[in-house]
């Protein structure tokens, strides 16, 4: 219950930064709305990059998990899994989550929203959204920057579900909509990231993976990002 609770204040709070950018429309709105949409992408992508290669800690039987050899629907599987994520932090269960998806890609397309975007929402999205309702409430600043807000939250908010929407074949009307509006990659665009787990890391609409890709190769040669971050070990 306290789940749909946290996802309609969000949305509710997110209504009220659109009012703000609805109350003063201009020209500067759209692009406003872009700018946000391309930051969401951004950090879509940087925190990709840094997941996939943040290395998972060593000893907590991570390694067991993730080559498990039988149905991950059984019994045994699924009592493995809770031990596992209970001897580690929320981070690091967020981390085996972003590796785990790489060689079983549709598991990420079958999980439910909250599985999707719940860490974000609590962590980030509602706090940010809350204080910038505030801050629009009480000082009047311009609609652009409250489209901008709005834009880039929404977009960094339900990052995880554009990216669970690009590894399964079936996604609502507004999914397939924004891919044909080029608002959301496709699943093609995205499998280039899959086929080298070196390039384009963003998952939202993708704009941004020029700019990520020389810095995860600059990254990657100095030693700062390092394949054995791609996999747990023991």
């Amino acid at each position: 219950m306290w789940r749909h609770l946290v996802l309609a204040l969000f949305l509710a709070v997110m209504g009220i930064i659109a009012g703000f950018a609805l109350a003063d429309l201009s020209w500067w709105t759209w692009p406003a709305l872009l700018a946000g949409w391309f930051v969401a992408d951004a950090a879509s992508g940087l925190i990709h990059m840094v997941m996939d290669y943040h290395p998972c800690p060593a000893g907590k039987g991570l390694d067991d998990l993730f080559h498990y050899p039988g149905s991950r629907e059984s019994a045994d599987y699924q009592a493995l899994f809770r031990a596992r994520m209970r001897a580690i932090t929320a981070f690091q269960r967020i981390c085996y989550d972003f590796k785990n998806h790489h060689p079983r890609p549709h598991a990420l397309g079958r999980r439910d929203l909250w599985r999707q975007v719940g860490s974000t929402l609590v962590i980030a999205a509602l706090p940010l959204a809350l204080g910038l309702a505030v801050v629009f409430a009480v000082k009047p600043l311009p609609g652009w920057l409250a489209a901008f807000c709005f834009s880039g939250l929404l977009g960094g908010a339900f990052a995880q579900y554009f990216h669970g929407t690009l590894h399964r074949d079936r996604n609502p009307v507004f999914i397939r909509t924004m891919r044909k509006l080029g608002l959301l990659m496709s699943p093609q665009a995205h499998q280039l990231h899959h086929d080298t787990l070196r390039r384009d890391f963003a998952t939202n609409c993708g704009w941004s993976n020029a700019l990520i890709n020389p810095v995860f190769s600059a990254m990657h040669r100095r030693g700062l990002l390092r394949d054995e971050g791609l996999e747990p070990r023991s």
